[in-house]
Protein backbone atom coordinates (compact mmCIF):
# COMPACT_ATOMS: atom_id res chain seq x y z
CA UNK A 1 0.00 0.00 0.00
CA UNK A 2 1.37 3.39 -0.97
CA UNK A 3 2.11 5.63 1.99
CA UNK A 4 1.16 9.27 2.16
CA UNK A 5 4.08 11.59 1.61
CA UNK A 6 4.74 14.53 3.91
CA UNK A 7 3.50 16.89 1.20
CA UNK A 8 0.21 15.00 0.84
CA UNK A 9 -0.34 15.00 4.59
CA UNK A 10 0.42 18.72 4.84
CA UNK A 11 -1.87 19.53 1.93
CA UNK A 12 -4.67 17.44 3.47
CA UNK A 13 -4.28 19.07 6.89
CA UNK A 14 -4.18 22.59 5.43
CA UNK A 15 -7.19 21.86 3.24
CA UNK A 16 -9.30 20.60 6.13
CA UNK A 17 -8.11 23.46 8.33
CA UNK A 18 -9.09 26.01 5.68
CA UNK A 19 -12.56 24.46 5.43
CA UNK A 20 -13.39 23.70 9.05
CA UNK A 21 -11.36 25.95 11.38
CA UNK A 22 -13.59 29.01 10.68
CA UNK A 23 -16.68 26.90 11.42
CA UNK A 24 -15.14 25.57 14.63
CA UNK A 25 -14.24 29.10 15.74
CA UNK A 26 -17.78 30.29 15.04
CA UNK A 27 -19.22 27.48 17.16
CA UNK A 28 -16.73 28.10 19.98
CA UNK A 29 -17.37 31.85 20.09
CA UNK A 30 -21.12 31.29 20.19
CA UNK A 31 -20.46 30.21 23.81
CA UNK A 32 -18.39 33.31 24.56
CA UNK A 33 -19.44 35.30 27.61
CA UNK A 34 -18.07 38.53 26.13
CA UNK A 35 -20.14 40.69 23.82
CA UNK A 36 -17.00 41.18 21.72
CA UNK A 37 -17.06 38.23 19.34
CA UNK A 38 -13.27 38.18 18.90
CA UNK A 39 -12.37 38.38 22.62
CA UNK A 40 -12.87 35.28 24.74
CA UNK A 41 -14.55 36.16 28.02
CA UNK A 42 -15.34 32.71 29.38
CA UNK A 43 -17.89 30.01 28.69
CA UNK A 44 -21.54 31.05 28.64
CA UNK A 45 -24.83 30.09 26.97
CA UNK A 46 -26.37 33.52 27.49
CA UNK A 47 -26.45 34.30 23.78
CA UNK A 48 -28.63 31.26 23.10
CA UNK A 49 -31.02 32.52 25.76
CA UNK A 50 -30.80 35.99 24.21
CA UNK A 51 -31.53 34.47 20.81
CA UNK A 52 -34.87 33.20 22.11
CA UNK A 53 -35.80 36.84 22.76
CA UNK A 54 -34.76 38.00 19.27
CA UNK A 55 -38.07 37.68 17.45
CA UNK A 56 -36.71 38.90 14.12
CA UNK A 57 -34.12 36.11 13.94
CA UNK A 58 -36.61 33.49 15.12
CA UNK A 59 -39.16 34.53 12.50
CA UNK A 60 -36.50 34.50 9.78
CA UNK A 61 -35.33 31.04 10.87
CA UNK A 62 -38.90 29.68 10.76
CA UNK A 63 -39.44 31.12 7.28
CA UNK A 64 -36.14 29.63 6.11
CA UNK A 65 -36.98 26.15 7.41
CA UNK A 66 -40.44 26.16 5.82
CA UNK A 67 -39.09 27.39 2.49
CA UNK A 68 -36.29 24.80 2.56
CA UNK A 69 -38.61 21.89 3.36
CA UNK A 70 -41.22 22.81 0.75
CA UNK A 71 -38.81 23.78 -2.01
CA UNK A 72 -36.59 20.74 -1.46
CA UNK A 73 -39.58 18.40 -1.62
CA UNK A 74 -41.00 20.04 -4.74
CA UNK A 75 -37.56 20.15 -6.39
CA UNK A 76 -37.04 16.45 -5.61
CA UNK A 77 -40.33 15.45 -7.23
CA UNK A 78 -39.81 17.63 -10.31
CA UNK A 79 -36.11 16.79 -10.62
CA UNK A 80 -36.81 13.06 -10.39
CA UNK A 81 -39.49 13.31 -13.08
CA UNK A 82 -37.13 15.29 -15.29
CA UNK A 83 -34.38 12.70 -14.81
CA UNK A 84 -36.76 9.86 -15.67
CA UNK A 85 -37.85 11.70 -18.80
CA UNK A 86 -34.30 12.31 -19.97
CA UNK A 87 -33.18 8.73 -19.34
CA UNK A 88 -36.25 6.73 -20.31
CA UNK A 89 -37.73 8.69 -23.20
CA UNK A 90 -34.63 8.52 -25.37
CA UNK A 91 -34.64 11.00 -28.24
CA UNK A 92 -37.76 13.12 -28.60
CA UNK A 93 -38.64 16.43 -30.19
CA UNK A 94 -37.22 19.23 -28.05
CA UNK A 95 -35.04 16.95 -25.92
CA UNK A 96 -31.97 19.16 -26.30
CA UNK A 97 -33.95 22.25 -25.32
CA UNK A 98 -35.54 20.45 -22.38
CA UNK A 99 -32.19 19.14 -21.16
CA UNK A 100 -30.64 22.59 -21.48
CA UNK A 101 -33.47 24.24 -19.55
CA UNK A 102 -33.23 21.65 -16.77
CA UNK A 103 -29.48 22.09 -16.30
CA UNK A 104 -29.25 25.83 -17.05
CA UNK A 105 -29.46 26.94 -13.37
CA UNK A 106 -26.28 24.95 -12.71
CA UNK A 107 -24.21 27.45 -14.68
CA UNK A 108 -26.45 30.50 -14.49
CA UNK A 109 -25.23 33.24 -12.11
CA UNK A 110 -27.58 33.61 -9.16
CA UNK A 111 -27.97 37.31 -9.85
CA UNK A 112 -29.33 36.56 -13.33
CA UNK A 113 -31.65 33.85 -11.98
CA UNK A 114 -32.95 36.08 -9.21
CA UNK A 115 -33.49 39.05 -11.52
CA UNK A 116 -35.25 36.88 -14.12
CA UNK A 117 -37.62 35.45 -11.53
CA UNK A 118 -38.27 38.92 -10.12
CA UNK A 119 -39.24 40.20 -13.56
CA UNK A 120 -41.47 37.15 -14.08
CA UNK A 121 -43.33 37.63 -10.81
CA UNK A 122 -43.80 41.34 -11.51
CA UNK A 123 -45.01 40.65 -15.07
CA UNK A 124 -47.68 38.16 -13.95
CA UNK A 125 -48.72 40.26 -10.95
CA UNK A 126 -47.64 37.67 -8.35
CA UNK A 127 -47.05 39.50 -5.07
CA UNK A 128 -43.63 38.72 -3.65
CA UNK A 129 -43.57 36.85 -0.37
CA UNK A 130 -43.19 33.37 1.05
CA UNK A 131 -44.45 31.52 -2.03
CA UNK A 132 -42.30 33.43 -4.51
CA UNK A 133 -39.19 32.53 -2.50
CA UNK A 134 -40.32 28.90 -2.38
CA UNK A 135 -40.91 28.81 -6.14
CA UNK A 136 -37.56 30.47 -6.79
CA UNK A 137 -35.68 27.97 -4.63
CA UNK A 138 -37.51 25.09 -6.30
CA UNK A 139 -36.48 26.42 -9.70
CA UNK A 140 -32.76 26.69 -9.04
CA UNK A 141 -32.39 23.53 -6.90
CA UNK A 142 -34.38 21.20 -9.15
CA UNK A 143 -31.48 20.87 -11.59
CA UNK A 144 -29.20 19.45 -8.88
CA UNK A 145 -31.74 16.75 -8.08
CA UNK A 146 -32.16 15.94 -11.78
CA UNK A 147 -28.41 15.49 -12.28
CA UNK A 148 -28.01 13.23 -9.23
CA UNK A 149 -31.02 11.03 -10.03
CA UNK A 150 -30.17 10.90 -13.74
CA UNK A 151 -26.70 9.53 -12.97
CA UNK A 152 -28.28 6.76 -10.88
CA UNK A 153 -30.89 5.88 -13.49
CA UNK A 154 -28.21 5.50 -16.16
CA UNK A 155 -26.77 2.55 -14.22
CA UNK A 156 -30.15 1.08 -13.25
CA UNK A 157 -30.85 -2.50 -14.37
CA UNK A 158 -34.01 -2.18 -16.43
CA UNK A 159 -34.58 -5.94 -16.31
CA UNK A 160 -35.85 -5.56 -12.75
CA UNK A 161 -38.62 -3.21 -13.79
CA UNK A 162 -39.34 -5.25 -16.90
CA UNK A 163 -39.81 -8.35 -14.73
CA UNK A 164 -42.44 -6.48 -12.71
CA UNK A 165 -44.17 -5.43 -15.94
CA UNK A 166 -44.13 -9.02 -17.19
CA UNK A 167 -45.79 -10.13 -13.96
CA UNK A 168 -48.67 -7.76 -14.63
CA UNK A 169 -47.76 -4.65 -12.68
CA UNK A 170 -48.82 -1.37 -14.34
CA UNK A 171 -45.91 0.94 -15.32
CA UNK A 172 -46.57 3.39 -12.50
CA UNK A 173 -46.81 0.65 -9.89
CA UNK A 174 -43.66 -1.01 -11.22
CA UNK A 175 -41.81 2.29 -10.94
CA UNK A 176 -43.05 3.03 -7.42
CA UNK A 177 -42.49 -0.47 -6.01
CA UNK A 178 -39.36 -1.55 -7.90
CA UNK A 179 -37.44 1.38 -9.37
CA UNK A 180 -38.04 4.04 -6.74
CA UNK A 181 -36.84 1.98 -3.74
CA UNK A 182 -33.61 1.16 -5.58
CA UNK A 183 -32.87 4.73 -6.63
CA UNK A 184 -34.08 6.16 -3.31
CA UNK A 185 -30.52 6.88 -2.03
CA UNK A 186 -29.97 9.16 -5.05
CA UNK A 187 -33.37 10.80 -4.53
CA UNK A 188 -32.57 11.35 -0.84
CA UNK A 189 -29.18 12.82 -1.76
CA UNK A 190 -30.87 15.17 -4.21
CA UNK A 191 -33.34 16.26 -1.53
CA UNK A 192 -30.52 16.92 0.90
CA UNK A 193 -28.64 19.03 -1.64
CA UNK A 194 -31.80 21.03 -2.44
CA UNK A 195 -32.52 21.53 1.28
CA UNK A 196 -28.99 22.75 1.98
CA UNK A 197 -28.96 25.08 -1.02
CA UNK A 198 -32.23 26.64 0.11
CA UNK A 199 -30.93 27.20 3.64
CA UNK A 200 -27.80 28.84 2.24
CA UNK A 201 -29.30 31.05 -0.48
CA UNK A 202 -29.09 34.81 -0.11
CA UNK A 203 -29.00 36.32 -3.60
CA UNK A 204 -32.10 34.74 -5.16
CA UNK A 205 -34.13 35.18 -1.96
CA UNK A 206 -33.18 38.87 -1.87
CA UNK A 207 -34.71 39.36 -5.33
CA UNK A 208 -37.88 37.34 -4.77
CA UNK A 209 -38.77 37.94 -1.11
CA UNK A 210 -41.37 40.37 0.11
CA UNK A 211 -42.94 41.59 3.37
CA UNK A 212 -42.99 38.86 5.99
CA UNK A 213 -40.71 36.58 3.96
CA UNK A 214 -37.26 37.53 5.21
CA UNK A 215 -35.04 34.47 5.28
CA UNK A 216 -32.34 33.83 7.86
CA UNK A 217 -29.40 34.53 5.48
CA UNK A 218 -31.02 37.85 4.58
CA UNK A 219 -31.54 38.73 8.24
CA UNK A 220 -27.98 37.76 9.16
CA UNK A 221 -26.53 39.72 6.24
CA UNK A 222 -28.50 42.84 7.18
CA UNK A 223 -27.21 42.64 10.77
CA UNK A 224 -23.61 41.76 9.87
CA UNK A 225 -23.29 45.01 7.94
CA UNK A 226 -23.71 46.76 11.29
CA UNK A 227 -21.30 44.41 13.06
CA UNK A 228 -21.25 40.76 14.08
CA UNK A 229 -23.14 40.08 17.30
CA UNK A 230 -22.97 36.99 19.52
CA UNK A 231 -26.58 36.15 18.61
CA UNK A 232 -25.48 35.70 14.99
CA UNK A 233 -22.85 33.20 16.11
CA UNK A 234 -25.51 31.35 18.09
CA UNK A 235 -28.03 31.17 15.28
CA UNK A 236 -25.30 30.16 12.82
CA UNK A 237 -24.31 27.33 15.15
CA UNK A 238 -27.90 26.16 15.26
CA UNK A 239 -28.02 26.19 11.46
CA UNK A 240 -24.87 24.09 11.35
CA UNK A 241 -26.51 21.66 13.77
CA UNK A 242 -29.66 21.40 11.65
CA UNK A 243 -27.69 20.73 8.47
CA UNK A 244 -25.48 18.19 10.25
CA UNK A 245 -28.55 16.41 11.61
CA UNK A 246 -30.14 16.26 8.16
CA UNK A 247 -26.90 14.89 6.70
CA UNK A 248 -26.61 12.21 9.39
CA UNK A 249 -30.23 11.11 9.06
CA UNK A 250 -30.08 11.05 5.27
CA UNK A 251 -26.79 9.12 5.32
CA UNK A 252 -28.23 6.56 7.74
CA UNK A 253 -31.34 6.09 5.62
CA UNK A 254 -29.25 5.83 2.46
CA UNK A 255 -26.97 3.18 3.95
CA UNK A 256 -29.95 1.22 5.24
CA UNK A 257 -31.63 1.35 1.83
CA UNK A 258 -28.40 0.45 0.04
CA UNK A 259 -27.98 -2.59 2.31
CA UNK A 260 -31.49 -3.77 1.46
CA UNK A 261 -31.08 -3.12 -2.27
CA UNK A 262 -27.37 -3.64 -3.10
Amino acid sequence: MKRFSAFNVAALVLGFAFLYVPIILLVVYSFNASRLVTVWGGFSTQWYASLLQNQALLDAAWVTLRVALLSATAATVLGTLAAVTLVRRGRFLGRTLFSGMVTAPLVMPEVITGLSLLLLFVAIGFDRGFWTVTLAHTTFSMCFVAVVVQSRLLSFDMSLEEAALDLGAPPLKAFLLVTLPIILPAVAAGWMIAFTLSLDDLVIASFTSGPGATTLPMQIYSQVRLGVTPEINAVSTLMIGVVALVVLVTTALTKTRAARFP
